[in-house]
């Protein structure tokens, strides 16, 4: 269980996303409550991050290397990823780039039935990904694989879904989308230049047929790839790596292959038209204050001893007190909003939009409210 504050602000966090529109799947909301991100960051630099800020955290950084500084991506950019792989329970998914392995352990509870395998370049990241995988009790979920991420992962062929962590040029993506399931495969990726990408969703159709929508512009960092890990001169053998990660020695050393170039339809609407799985069965992963409540409770009874009724009621308060900051700081919004105000359609909007999740916020707090009433009277 993390600690109080820690805990505090990954609730506040989590509103703050679900009310910025950013977190709608409460399969999601649910795993982000689940795994613990301070258990994914080294010790020896946890003190030196803030958790729980819609932010990148470092994770990795080597002093005489700087350029091979990387970090965890933002909540907020790790909900649209996740969220536009569409990922069903049984789905297979696979990660280029390692992320220290939080988005992996993410993922595993939207696709619990599926195989996910991580490819790393830097044999380094993965033996910090493979350890924190071992510490989470997730070996035997997901795979970590040392090799360059270009190459994909055609042996297991084929990907219900592909996640690409890191900046890609357009001419790259070809191999990846060839290993794709022609049943609707899903890859997303921030395709584009070294400064600027645009997050992009290619669904695959039938053999030959590829669909893609462009969504937000993003500035991410260059995917590792052996070749730039070869200019780095690293000095760990790959002999050296724990020999829990499965390496692939044919292609340790070889650049991408390239295969013909996939002509993807970005002219079409059919990502606006069609509404893939899960979602298209179900509206129950939509996120209401019904269902964060019974998340609560969920991750309480997975989390405490819920024999311990003390335990239980800090549990519960400390849900009731970051619920009032939130209510706290709308209400602040809401009156600078006010003071602001002439008779602009945006400003009422905005104003709606805070009215609506502060009823939502008092209805998950009468419910947590009522089931700390249970507690207490046998306290």
């Amino acid at each position: 269980m993390e600690n109080r504050k820690l805990f505090r602000s990954k609730i506040q966090l989590l509103f703050t996303l679900y009310f910025n529109g950013y977190l709608k799947d409460i399969r999601l909301f649910k795993a982000f409550l689940d795994v613990p991100l301070k258990e994914f960051i080294p010790k020896e630099i946890q003190d030196q991050v803030r958790i729980y800020n819609d932010a990148p955290v470092l994770f990795y950084f080597d002093k005489e290397r700087p350029d091979t500084l990387r970090t965890i991506s933002a909540p907020h950019m790790i909900s649209i990823m996740l969220q536009e792989l569409i990922l069903n329970d049984n789905d297979d998914l696979l990660i280029l780039g390692a992320k220290s392995g939080y988005i992996a352990a993410l993922a595993h509870k939207l696709a619990p039935n599926g195989r996910i395998v991580i490819i790393e370049a830097n044999p380094k990241i993965a033996n910090v990904t493979l350890e924190n995988l071992r510490k989470a009790n997730l070996l035997d979920k997901v795979e970590v694989i040392v090799r360059n991420p270009l190459l994909g992962f055609s042996e297991r062929y084929p990907w219900q879904k592909i996640l690409v962590t890191g900046a890609i040029k357009e001419d790259r993506i070809s191999t990846l989308l060839q290993q794709l399931d022609p049943n609707e495969g899903v890859l997303f990726a921030p395709i584009g230049e070294e400064m600027i990408q645009t997050y992009t969703q290619i669904i695959r159709y039938e053999e030959e047929r590829f669909y893609g929508k462009k969504h937000l512009q993003v500035r991410f960092t260059p995917l590792m790839t052996q070749v730039e890990l070869d200019e780095l001169k690293l000095d760990t053998d790959f002999e050296e790596l724990d020999e829990s990660i499965n390496q692939s020695r044919t292609d340790q050393f070889n650049d991408v292959s390239y295969t013909k170039n996939i002509s993807v339809n970005y002219e079409s609407n059919i990502l606006d038209e069609v509404r893939l799985e899960p979602y298209s069965k179900s509206q129950s992963y939509d996120i209401k204050p019904e269902n964060i409540f019974y998340a609560f409770l969920q991750h309480k009874d997975q989390t405490i001893d819920s024999a311990n009724n003390k335990e239980n009621l800090e549990y519960l308060e400390n849900i009731i007190n970051s619920l009032e900051q939130i209510k706290t700081y709308n209400s602040l919004v809401k009156k600078e909003i006010e003071k602001r105000k002439t008779d602009s359609p945006i400003l009422d909007k905005k104003i709606k939009i805070i009215d609506k999740y502060q009823l939502e916020v008092d209805i998950v707090q009468t419910k947590i409210k009522k089931e700390m009433n249970k507690f207490q009277k046998h306290a």
